[in-house]
């Protein structure tokens, strides 16, 4: 990658050690790469500095009220009419779309894979893409995808933009480049970043190894946001301050370039002879983001019993119905159980909402074995689930004393809507046959004799 075509916040070069953010959650922010190029007191002025183009990217209909209304308005080389021209097909057959029922004889049931395998061929991050599961009906901007991803080479001249939704994005293995319109992140396992719904980008590699690996969430429907801490108050779990976005950078490259698209389920590319990656200045809040999960600050039982797991939830995509979600973002960190006379694991549980998780590294407390990291699971609507019979028996006979869960670090994407499991899930290799077996363990104990077996 030409380092010396990519200028910076400063002009400076954009070098790995030079990447720089401004922090905060739906801030109003203004940033510039070249001295003036950004207006002050109007947004679109006669002529901009520099010979910019001036250009207003919307996330949020005009009138949407002031809280939810997004919009940043961008200074750059050439305005996006001409980042695109007659567009031809493309063909992603593994990236699907919701409503997407495809056909598979795996009947419903509780499921986990092991990690996908390193790809034996080149590809690069949107080659890369696999749809485990799709809810909802993109065309109507509800519900959402949760994909994995493993690829070997950079987005170089490849340039992509996801008008269905956007992309939340979970590192498992190596750390990403990731170059937007709007500046750089850098982003490595135990952070997720945030690209919006229409934003321009290409994701580049970092460092040496053999694949990089993670997950994706595809959110159709309204945008993630923090949320609502009630009875918690002013602080803890994930704080503004924390997420982190980028400086304005830009790249200015006068060669053949390919831009792709989603739009609608499909998959369009089209020609142009630069980068559309242009933009040398920028101010409002509809931008992307990075955060380091190692900065949630859990709360929990400090007595009895087992609270929500939403006391988990870093990000939300809400709907119209209050406190149910279209998708939450969970996590489970390093924390400490300290809980009295309590079953400290999850709770064997079924649940209106559907669940798919991942593991980035460590250990689930539930799953002790079989969950591996860069793995997957899948527990549907009404499906039950809990811990193993392993887990179950060391919580039910450990000493309680406390402990702390170390070196660990799981997720999940819940939506309100059923996840429909693709053909590529439901006839990989990966997934595990013998899941099911895990519960076999889990014993009658009852013998009708009162008190505390």
């Amino acid at each position: 990658m030409d380092q010396t075509s990519i200028q910076a916040s400063g002009g400076e070069a954009a070098a790995a050690d030079k990447v720089k953010y401004m922090p905060g959650f739906g801030n109003d922010f203004e940033t510039e790469s070249l001295p003036g190029a950004l207006p002050q007191g109007q947004n679109s002025p006669q002529k901009c500095n520099y010979g910019l183009y001036a250009e207003q990217l919307s996330g949020s209909p005009f009138t949407a009220p002031r809280g939810t209304n997004e919009r940043s308005w961008l200074y750059r080389i050439r305005p996006s009419v001409r980042h695109t021209r007659r567009f031809s097909n493309a063909s992603y057959p593994l990236w699907k779309t919701a409503p997407c029922l495809d056909e598979h004889s795996l009947p419903l049931g509780q499921l986990r894979w092991d990690p996908i395998p390193a790809p034996e061929e080149r590809l690069n991050f949107l080659e890369g893409v696999r749809t485990i599961t799709t809810a909802g009906d993109a065309t109507t901007q509800v519900g959402m995808s949760a994909h994995a991803y493993v690829f070997n080479e950079d987005m170089v001249d490849d340039y992509f933009f996801n008008a269905d939704g956007e992309l939340l994005i979970v590192p498992q293995l190596g750390a990403i480049r990731v170059f937007t319109e709007m500046g750089i992140m850098d982003v490595e396992p135990a952070e997720i970043c945030l690209i919006p719904r229409g934003m321009m980008f290409k994701i580049l590699t970092s460092g040496e190894q053999p694949a990089w690996r993670g997950y994706i969430c595809e959110n159709y429907g309204a945008k993630f946001t923090l949320p609502e801490r009630g009875p918690i108050g002013a602080n803890c779990l994930a704080n503004p301050r924390d997420f982190k976005t980028p400086v304005a950078a830009y790249e200015d490259k006068e060669k053949p370039c390919r831009v792709h698209v989603k739009w609608c389920g499909k998959f369009y590319v089209t020609e142009i002879g630069h980068s559309p990656l242009d933009v040398v200045a920028w101010h409002g809040n509809y931008a992307p983001f990075k955060y380091d999960l190692r900065t949630f600050s859990p709360v929990g039982a400090i007595l009895f019993d087992h609270p929500d797991p939403s006391i988990f939830s870093v990000l939300t995509a809400p709907t119209e119905d209050a406190g149910t979600a279209n998708v939450d973002f969970v996590i489970f960190p390093p924390r400490w159980l300290v809980a009295e006379h309590t079953f400290r694991p999850p709770w064997y549980h079924r649940n209106i909402m559907s669940e798919f998780m991942g593991l980035i590294h460590g250990q689930y407390d539930a799953k002790e074995e079989g969950f591996v990291p860069g793995g997957m699971s899948l527990h549907n609507m009404m499906l039950p689930h809990g811990p193993d019979a392993v887990a179950f028996e060391k919580a039910a006979n450990a000493e309680l004393k406390p402990v702390k869960l170390d070196h660990t670090m799981a997720f999940m994407f819940e939506t309100r809507y059923p996840q429909q499991l693709t053909k590529y899930a439901a006839e990989l290799e990966t997934l595990q046959d013998d899941y099911l077996e895990c519960w076999d363990g889990l014993e009658r104990k009852f013998d009708g004799t009162p008190g505390i077996k």
